[in-house]
């Protein structure tokens, strides 16, 4: 077998796909090595399934070529997501060599083997975390013993973001982020470098140091659908909500008829809702519903949809309540949206039987519920769900004082969640729902410091806005309104004309002082 050890710049030509730039030797022949660095570059972008077809050609081109069958046995691991095939890259390994020995065999630089051995760890035995674990530090090892080696610090560092299987962990996201800031600065056309960071960033405190991968990421691969949608992590965290919409309208593809509820179209339905676009959000739902079977988790994140547009709509009545959408087998917490949306939408028509239903429902959802799984967190989300819709029901009885310790119990479980980016978790945040119940019961500065927390965990959330604008009018802050009701103005820029919020925030600001 003819080996050359690749160290020519990846620049895809105009009959590839632009996925960005990487310098990555690998020992294969020269017609695997193309297909191999498209793998390893869509790789970095998530789009596994392609990645693992272009690793798949690189094997064919040459049989032995070790890091071709690495690249495809890592397209199974999904950090992020917390999603790993183990079955699956163990059978790509297979198709290598037998055993681990004559795997490594099969690399003949100590750099190659390293990855391979690290990989090994990674899909050997044990639990999935400590396995993670193993594999991290065998990456750290692996890039102090190649300084150089920038795609060995990419994979470290997404390595890292790993470890809390999903769940957000501050200072580890910070180490990563220190970890490919410079892979970045070296190469501003690195794939992997923008994305990891902005998954590094993606919260409401940290997004201002992702905007820079942010605006970079879409232009770097402009021909990965992932890519575009990432930019939107920092977006939606910033509440830039033009940029979350054009970003999320590229990401789902040129044909509008074909979207399907996914990851892509939920955060663009709830870009729509934030600009107050109403009417083109149900139009972008009612598609999503006439798609909904033709995605894998179609039916959940359809679910998700609809609860987010009739609660930031607040059309109470709305038609697509009378959809029927089968939800067996789902999350708990894709239950307790679904159930909390439907007993919330009763409250507000005065259906007092059908809101008590949907409580009864969602203690149902929370008792069914199997324990967290050692060393995961439980998912509050359902757990809040409750609280509010007890609260409401309480404050409808006429005992604020009873929906107020509620809410405290609620905020207090919303604060102790690990950060999520991406539209609220709990569909009808724990503190703009306080601020509502304590504007209602009179207790106005006490509404304007919910109203505020919600917005630092949801900046520029259009209903937070204007519950803001009300609670600061209210009790004669006329500053703290105007800005409110401002910000409100500038994200409706576009916004469905005569939105009642957008009248009142129009009317106040334009009356003199």
């Amino acid at each position: 077998m003819l080996l050359v050890c690749l160290a020519a710049a990846a620049s895809l030509s105009a009959q590839t796909p632009r996925l960005g730039t990487i310098d990555f030797p690998a020992s294969g022949a020269p017609a695997a090595q193309a297909p191999f660095i498209r793998g390893v570059l869509l790789l970095h972008s998530f789009e596994y399934q392609d990645a693992a077809r272009a690793f798949r050609e690189a094997q064919r081109l040459d049989s032995g070529f070790a890091l071709a069958y690495w690249g495809e046995a890592l397209t199974y691991t999904h950090p992020l997501w917390n999603e790993q095939d183990r079955n699956a890259a163990r059978a790509a390994l297979q198709r290598l060599g037998p055993t681990a020995a004559a795997r490594r065999s099969k690399a003949p630089t100590p750099r190659e083997q390293a990855y391979l051995s690290a990989l090994e760890i990674l899909y050997g035995e044990g639990a999935k975390a400590e396995r993670d674990t193993a594999y991290s530090a065998a990456m750290g090892r692996l890039v102090n013993q190649f300084p150089a080696d920038r795609e060995a610090k990419v994979f470290y560092a997404l390595s890292l973001l790993g470890l809390n299987q999903g769940v957000r962990d501050t200072a580890t996201y910070m180490r990563a982020a220190t970890i490919v800031e410079p892979v970045f600065r070296a190469n501003p056309n690195h794939p992997g470098a923008a994305h990891v960071l902005i998954h590094c960033y993606d919260d409401p405190i940290h997004a201002p140091l992702g905007l820079a991968a942010a605006r970079a990421y879409s232009k770097i691969a402009p021909d990965a659908a992932h890519a575009q949608h990432m930019t939107t992590h920092i977006f939606l965290a910033r509440g830039m909500w033009d940029e979350v919409v054009a970003q999320n309208e590229i990401a789902s593809g040129g044909d509008r008829a074909a979207w399907t509820p996914h990851h892509y179209t939920e955060w663009l339905g709830y870009g729509y809702l934030q600009q107050g676009r109403y009417q083109e959000a149900l139009q972008h739902l009612e598609l999503m519903h006439q798609n909904m079977n033709q995605a894998r988790r179609g039916r959940p994140v359809l679910a998700e949809m609809r609860a987010d547009y009739v609660v930031n709509t607040e059309r109470w009545d709305s038609p697509c309540l009378q959809w029927s959408i089968d939800l067996t087998g789902v999350r708990a917490r894709d239950a307790a949206v679904d159930v909390f949306v439907a007993g919330l939408s009763a409250l507000k028509r005065g259906d007092r039987r059908g809101a008590e239903r949907g409580l009864a429902d969602l203690a149902a959802v929370n008792r069914s519920r199997a324990p967290a799984a050692p060393g995961q967190e439980r998912d509050q989300v359902p757990d809040i769900l409750l609280k509010e819709l007890e609260a409401l029901l309480r404050q409808a009885d006429s005992a604020p004082t009873d929906a107020i310790a509620l809410m405290r119990e609620a905020t207090a479980l919303e604060d102790a969640m690990s950060v999520e980016f991406g539209p609220p978790a709990d569909v009808k945040p724990a503190h703009e729902l306080f601020g509502e119940i304590l504007l209602q019961a009179g207790r106005l500065q006490e509404a304007q410091r919910e109203f505020a927390r919600a917005l630092a965990l949801a900046p520029k959330r259009a209903l937070s806005l204007l519950g803001l604008g009300r609670a600061a009018a209210a009790a004669g802050d006329r500053t703290t309104a105007v800005r409110a009701y401002g910000q409100l103005r500038e994200i409706w820029h576009g916004a469905d004309p005569g939105l009642p919020g957008l009248t009142e925030a129009t009317r106040f600001i334009a009356a003199r002082p």
